[in-house]
C-alpha cells in the first residue's frame, strides 16, 4: 500500500497523501495528528493501521475562498473567549455553511483515486489533523472531530465535510482563543485510516499524567472501541508500569462498551457479567504495551499520550502526541536521583523568566541553578542524604514554605529515593533571598544598630562606586565589567555578618512566639512587637508614596491629569498647575525605589524607572483613601502599638516565677527584633540596584545592535543568555531565529505552572498542610501575621490592574517588594505562594496586617469581590 501513491505523494503540493510520504516536516499540509502518524508509520516493529491525509491544500480550495465564512471568521476574531452565546451562533453558522459546501470535482477525484487503492468493503476512521493540534506547546487533543466505522465513498465525503467544519466547535474555538491562535491561521486536514475492529482499546501515557514521573508509565484499556473511555462512558482499567515490572493496577467494573456495527457507525453494547470485573489486558500484553511505548518515545524524543487498540493480539498505534502538561526537568547528564526546589517560590516569584533574566540569576547565585520551563530550581538531593545537613534543610523550609517542608518529608519517608549517607560531610549553605539552602550554624552578634546603619552605608557606597565605574564601558569590557562586579555583589550578598544580623532577629522572634505561647498563652506576639521597625527599605517605600500622595493631592489639575493619561508619558506634567512640585516627588521616589518592579530578580522586567505609569494607579488610591501626614501617623502608630505591647508583656511577665529573668530576656528579645528585623529586606534591595545599574549598560549595548540592524527590537536582548549577548556584541552576528524561537518559548513556559519540588524523574511531589482543628469550609494555608479580619476579597493577578478600597483584602498569587505600596490600603493579605520568612509575610507583620499564605489555587477558590475573613493566626480564609 505505502508504495502505491505515486500519483500524489510525490507532487509538490498534493491532495492526498499516503502515510509512507509524511513525517514531521509535513505539518502545514498533513495537520499534527497527520504528520505523526506519518512518523509512526516509519517506526521499526510498530503496527500503524493502513491509511492517507487529505491534506490543508483540500480544505483552502473547498473553504478558504467561501466569503460566507471568511466574513463569519472576521467576526470570531472580534470576540473574547467568554463571549459564549456570540461564539454558539457564529460557529453554528459556520458549520452548516461548510457542510453545505460543495467540494470540487478535482478534489473528490483525488481522494476517490486513493480510496480505489483499497477495498470497496474496508471501513474507516476519518478523523481532523488540524495544523495547530499535537504540537509540543498545545495539544488541541480533542478539539475537532473524529467519525469511526464510515464506509462508502459517499459517506466518506459527508464525513470529510464534518470534520472540515469540525474545526469551528465552540469548544475548538474557545480554545484557539485562550491560546492565541488565529482562526484564519489554522487549517485542517482529514486522516483517512482503516478501522481496526479491536478487542479492547485504550491509552498510554509515557510519563505517569499525574505526578509527571517518566519512569512510570500508565495504561488505560478497556473492551471495545477507546471511545467509550474517552467519552466518560467507563470507568478504565488503569496499569503502572516501571522498568518491566508492574507496579499497580486498578480493576473497575465494566459495563458498557462501543463496538462497530457491520453496515457502519458505532453502538453501545452492555459487557456480560462475567467479564465486567475481568483484567483488560493480560501482564504479559501489559508489558509488550509498555516496551512499544518506550520505543515510540525514544523516537519523538519526549514523553507521550498514545492511543492503541488491541485486535487479533496485535497491538496497532493509531495515534501518539505529545503529553504537554507535563512541567519539564531540569537537564543534567547522569542517572543519579536529583530533589529540585523551586527558586521562584523562595523569591515569591513563580513567573517565567527570560533567558538574559534567568542566566543573570545563576551568576549572583551562591550555587549552582538549573533551568527548566523558564525557571530555576536548586538540586537539594546531596543535603538531603546527610542526617545533619537533611534536619536542617527540613528546618529550613519550615520557615521558608510547610508546603515544601512537607513534599521533602514525604519523599525522604518514601526510602526508596534519596537514601541516607551517614559519611557525607555536606557543607551546609547560607539562607539568603534567592538560595534556599540549609541554615548555618547561628553566627553571635552583638545587639548594636549601629551594624545594620553601618551596613547599609558600605552597601550604599558600593552601588555609588559601580555608577561611578561602570560609565563609559561598553563591549568586551563591559561585559567582564559586570563578572567582576557580580563578584562584589556575591560578598556583600553573601556578607556572614549581614546573614547574622536577621537571623539573629528571626531567631529572636521565633524565641518571642514560642516563649509567650508557654509563659503567657499569646500567639503571634513578635508580629505586633515587629510592627514600624526602622531600616525596613520595603515598608519604607510604601510609606514615601503616601507622601507623594500629599505633595500631588492640594493640586486638582494634576490629579486629573494623573487619571487621564493614557500611554503613561509624562512630560506634559510640568505645564499644569503644581506639575512641577509632582514631577519632583514622583522623580525623587524613583530616584530610591526605581529599581523596583514586578518580578524584579528578573532584569528584563521594566522597572518603575523606565515605567513610572504603573504607579499612578497607587499614587491616585493614596490620595483618594487618606488624609495628608498619613506616612507619619501610620508608622507612629505601629511603633506606639508595638511598645505598648511590649510594656504589656513585661508588666505581665514580672508577675511569674522567676519573672525578673524572664522579663529581662524577653527585653532583649525584643530589642533583637526591633534593631534587626527591618534589615531582612535591604539585601535584595542591594541586589537589585546593581541589576538597575546592569540593565542600563546593557540596554546601551541592545540600541546599537539595533542600529546595525544584528537585531529588530532593543528588547531581543532579552531572549538571550548572558554569554550569548556577550558573543553576540563581540561579533555583531546573531541567528534572529534564535530569539524567535525563545520568544515562542516564553510563551509556552508563562503557561506552566512551577512546582515547589520535582524529581529528576519528572516527578512533581506535593506538600500538605496536616490540620484537623479548622472550621467547617475553611481553607488551610500558614497564617504569617496575626489578626483576624473580614473585607471584600479583591482578587488581582497583576498590581497595576489594582483597584482597592479601605478595608479590602488583597487575594493574589504572590508579592514581591513592588507590591508593597497597596499594602498600606488593604486589611489583610491572601496569596497562593509564601513562607514565615519571605516578603508578604514581613511587610505585612510590619503593617499590622492579618495575612495567611500558601493557600493554593486561592486566587481561582475566591472570587473578586467575595466577602471572606483572613485568620491569619491560625492560618485558614473562610468564604462569608
Amino acid at each position: 500500500m505505502a508504495s502505491s501513491n505515486k500519483k500524489s505523494s510525490f507532487t509538490e503540493n498534493p491532495v492526498v497523501l499516503d502515510f509512507a510520504g509524511i513525517d514531521k516536516t509535513k505539518l502545514v499540509i498533513a495537520g499534527g495528528k497527520g504528520a505523526n502518524l506519518g512518523e509512526l508509520s516509519r517506526i521499526s516493529g510498530i503496527q500503524v493501521p493502513d491509511g492517507f491525509c487529505i491534506t490543508t491544500r483540500a480544505y483552502k480550495e473547498t473553504i478558504g475562498n467561501n466569503e460566507t465564512v471568511n466574513n463569519l471568521l472576521a467576526e470570531l476574531a472580534n470576540l473574547k473567549s467568554d463571549n459564549l452565546k456570540s461564539i454558539s451562533q457564529t460557529s453554528a453558522t459556520i458549520r452548516k455553511t461548510i457542510e453545505g459546501t460543495t467540494i470540487p470535482q478535482s478534489i473528490k477525484n483525488e481522494i476517490v483515486w486513493q480510496l480505489e487503492q483499497y477495498s470497496e468493503q474496508d471501513a474507516y476512521a476519518v478523523r481532523s489533523s488540524a495544523t495547530a493540534e499535537d504540537l509540543p506547546s498545545a495539544s488541541f487533543a480533542g478539539q475537532q472531530d473524529t467519525y469511526l466505522n464510515i464506509i462508502g465513498k459517499d459517506e466518506i465525503m459527508k464525513h470529510v465535510s464534518k470534520c472540515w467544519a469540525s474545526l469551528f466547535t465552540d469548544r475548538a474555538i474557545v480554545y484557539r482563543l485562550q491560546n492565541g491562535f488565529d482562526h484564519r491561521k489554522v487549517h485542517l486536514s482529514v486522516v483517512i485510516q482503516k478501522m481496526v475492529f479491536p478487542d479492547a482499546a485504550g491509552i498510554l501515557f509515557t510519563a505517569d499524567p499525574v505526578n509527571g514521573n517518566r519512569k512510570i508509565l500508565s495504561i488505560d484499556a478497556g473492551f471495545g472501541l477507546g471511545d467509550a473511555m474517552v467519552s466518560g462512558l467507563v470507568n478504565a482499567d488503569n496499569y503502572k508500569v516501571r522498568g518491566g515490572r508492574i507496579i499497580d493496577k486498578k480493576i473497575p467494573a465494566k459495563k458498557l462498551a462501543i463496538y462497530s456495527l457491520p453496515n457502519g457507525g458505532t453502538a453501545e453494547r452492555e459487557i456480560e457479567q462475567k467479564r465486567q470485573t475481568m483484567q483488560v489486558l493480560t501482564d504479559e500484553q501489559i508489558l509488550q504495551l509498555e516496551q512499544t511505548g518506550r520505543k515510540i518515545e525514544q523516537h519523538f524524543g519526549s514523553p507521550q499520550d498514545i492511543e492503541w487498540c488491541l485486535a487479533d493480539d496485535t497491538f496497532y498505534i493509531v495515534q501518539s502526541r505529545p503529553i504537554t502538561t507535563l512541567y519539564p526537568t531540569p537537564e543534567v547528564k547522569d542517572d543519579e536521583n536529583h530533589v529540585y526546589l523551586s527558586v521562584g517560590h523562595q523569591q515569591m516569584m513563580t513567573d517565567a523568566m527570560k533567558p538574559l533574566g534567568l542566566s543573570l540569576h545563576q551568576l549572583v547565585a551562591a550555587r549552582p541553578m538549573y533551568k527548566a520551563g523558564g525557571r530555576l530550581f536548586v538540586d537539594i538531593a546531596g543535603q538531603l542524604a546527610s542526617p545533619v545537613s537533611r534536619a536542617m534543610m527540613i528546618e529550613a523550609m519550615g520557615q521558608h514554605d510547610p508546603l515544601i517542608k512537607d513534599a521533602i518529608v514525604s519523599l525522604i519517608e518514601r526510602g526508596n529515593f534519596v537514601t541516607s549517607s551517614p559519611d557525607v560531610t555536606q557543607q551546609p549553605g547560607v539562607v539568603q533571598n534567592d538560595t534556599p539552602t540549609p541554615l548555618p550554624p547561628r553566627l553571635r552578634i552583638e545587639n548594636d544598630p549601629a551594624i545594620v546603619a553601618d551596613l547599609i552605608k558600605r552597601s550604599e557606597a558600593s552601588v555609588q562606586e559601580l555608577k561611578q565605574n561602570i560609565r563609559g564601558k561598553s563591549g568586551s569590557e563591559l561585559f567582564d565589567f559586570i563578572i567582576y562586579d557580580i563578584k562584589e555583589l556575591k560578598k556583600i550578598l553573601f556578607d556572614p555578618q549581614s546573614t547574622a544580623v536577621f537571623m539573629a532577629a528571626i531567631d529572636a522572634s521565633m524565641w518571642l512566639n514560642d516563649k509567650m505561647k508557654e509563659w503567657l498563652g499569646e500567639k503571634s506576639v513578635a508580629d505586633v512587637l515587629s510592627l514600624s521597625v526602622p531600616n525596613n527599605i520595603t515598608s519604607d517605600m510604601g510609606l514615601a508614596l503616601l507622601d507623594v500622595a500629599d505633595i500631588i493631592r492640594p493640586y486638582p489639575a494634576v490629579v486629573d491629569y494623573l487619571q487621564r493619561v493614557k500611554d503613561g508619558n509624562l512630560k506634559e506634567l510640568t505645564k499644569i498647575d503644581g506639575g512641577h512640585d509632582a514631577s519632583n516627588a514622583i522623580n525623587a521616589f524613583l530616584d530610591k525605589y526605581g529599581t523596583r518592579c514586578a518580578g524584579e530578580i528578573d532584569i528584563t522586567n521594566a522597572r518603575w524607572s523606565e515605567n513610572p505609569a504603573s504607579l499612578l494607579p497607587l499614587i491616585l488610591n493614596n490620595i483618594k483613601s487618606f488624609e495628608p501626614g498619613a506616612a507619619a501617623r501610620k508608622f507612629e502608630e505601629g511603633r506606639q502599638q508595638a511598645l505598648n505591647k511590649q510594656q504589656e508583656l513585661i508588666k505581665r511577665l514580672k508577675q511569674l516565677p522567676n519573672g525578673e529573668e524572664k522579663a529581662q530576656e524577653t527585653e532583649q528579645m525584643i530589642s533583637l527584633v526591633r534593631n534587626y528585623i527591618g534589615y531582612r529586606e535591604y539585601p535584595k534591595y542591594g541586589k537589585i540596584s546593581r541589576y538597575r545599574i546592569y540593565k542600563q549598560a546593557l540596554m546601551n549595548e541592545a540600541r546599537q545592535l539595533l542600529q546595525a540592524g544584528i537585531i529588530k527590537d532593543a528588547e531581543d536582548i532579552f531572549y538571550l543568555t548572558f554569554e550569548e549577548l556577550r558573543e553576540t556584541v563581540r561579533t555583531n552576528q546573531i541567528d534572529y531565529c534564535l530569539i524567535a524561537n525563545r520568544k515562542q518559548e516564553h510563551k509556552f513556559h508563562e503557561k506552566l505552572t512551577p512546582p515547589r519540588v520535582i524529581t529528576s524523574d519528572g516527578e512533581v511531589i506535593t506538600g500538605k498542610y496536616n490540620r484537623e482543628d479548622l472550621p467547617t469550609g475553611a481553607i488551610i494555608g500558614l497564617g504569617v501575621s496575626s489578626g483576624v479580619i473580614e473585607g471584600r476579597a479583591r482578587v488581582i493577578l497583576k498590581m497595576e490592574d489594582a483597584d482597592m478600597e479601605d478595608g479590602d483584602i488583597l487575594v493574589t498569587t504572590f508579592t514581591d517588594p513592588s507590591w508593597t505600596p497597596l499594602f498600606i490600603a488593604i486589611k489583610g493579605l491572601v496569596t497562593e505562594v509564601g513562607g514565615m520568612m519571605t516578603h508578604g509575610a514581613v511587610v505585612a507583620r510590619e503593617y499590622g496586617l492579618p495575612a495567611v499564605v500558601g493557600v493554593e489555587n486561592a486566587t481561582q477558590i475566591v472570587k473578586d469581590g467575595q466577602r471572606i475573613r483572613v485568620n491569619g493566626t491560625e492560618g485558614y480564609i473562610e468564604i462569608l
